[in-house]
């Protein structure tokens, strides 16, 4: 797990790079047209089958993981590293009020009380008082819910479809999304680039992406998922650590204390 927080973060880092020469949008693109064309390959070389019964949990799932990393790959290029991801780990909480609308799981005062506290340490974060909240922010929570979004739907499939076509239909979705809005919207820009180091860094960026999903998933089948789920916030000091290497100011006493409380409330949320 500390292999697949530190692979993560890097994986961040190459993004922010990215986004210096390319629109967020357009690496989303790229990365996911990598990933679908060899996950498609994959399919084809062992004929996996796709059961059409759940088909709309399936095209769901992808819509949500894909908006979640648009979101994302969107807040890592206009805010500090350290602060996008730490916004994107409020997932949790919402897999938690997910399941309880959704799959009627129940909420002791334990978890209760962690919902709380997660959500004042992102208010720390936005620092509303301060006047320094931004639709960046907001968009960066609004990636979070969409990931848990899409966790609680992997629930509903994971026994229905082999892994790598959940995996195709979130990069399937993961490229039509950023090619959509390039044309059909002013707010997307894609460019014929020539520069041979910016194809290179998007490769490494999906073998580098790709290589962490392994070793998380390699962590969760070999040990308990609340302590896979503690270790996992190691990759926010490594992305505090990419971001200011590349240029972010350090976070200030707001942002460690917003810190702080959504590792503390991600952990009481997760542990059984």
């Amino acid at each position: 797990m500390l292999v697949s927080a530190l692979l993560g973060a890097l994986n961040g880092a190459l993004a922010k790079f990215l986004s210096q020469s390319m629109d967020p949008l357009e690496i989303v693109f790229y990365r996911n047209l990598l990933g679908f064309l060899i996950i498609l390959f994959s399919i084809k070389k062992f004929h996996v089958s796709i059961d059409t019964s759940k088909l709309h949990l399936l095209i769901l799932r992808g819509l949500f993981g894909a908006l979640a990393m648009v979101l994302f790959f969107y807040t890592i290029a206009t805010i500090p590293l350290g602060e996008a991801v730490v916004l994107n780990k409020t997932s949790p909480f919402f897999v938690t009020i997910l399941a309880y609308y959704l799959m009627k799981e129940s909420i002791n005062l334990r978890t209760f009380f962690a919902l709380i506290i997660g959500f004042i340490g992102v208010l720390f974060i936005m620092k509303p008082l301060g006047l320094v909240i931004s639709h960046e922010h907001i968009l960066g929570v609004l990636g979070g819910f969409f990931a848990a979004a899409a966790y609680a739907t992997i629930k509903k499939i994971k026994d229905i479809y082999d892994a790598r076509v959940i995996m195709l239909s979130f990069m399937g979705a993961g490229v039509l999304i950023p090619f959509c809005l390039f044309l059909f919207t002013p707010y997307v820009h894609f460019q014929i680039h020539t520069n041979l180091f910016v194809w290179l860094l998007i490769i490494f960026m999906a073998v580098v992406s790709t290589t962490s999903q392994w070793f998380l998933t390699r962590a969760y089948s070999i040990s308990k998922a609340s302590i896979i789920g503690v270790v996992s916030y190691a990759n926010i000091p490594f992305a505090i650590g990419f971001g200011v290497m590349l240029g972010d100011l350090f976070p200030d006493i707001y942002t460690f204390i917003g810190i702080v409380f959504i590792v503390i409330g991600g952990i009481l949320v997760t542990k059984k």
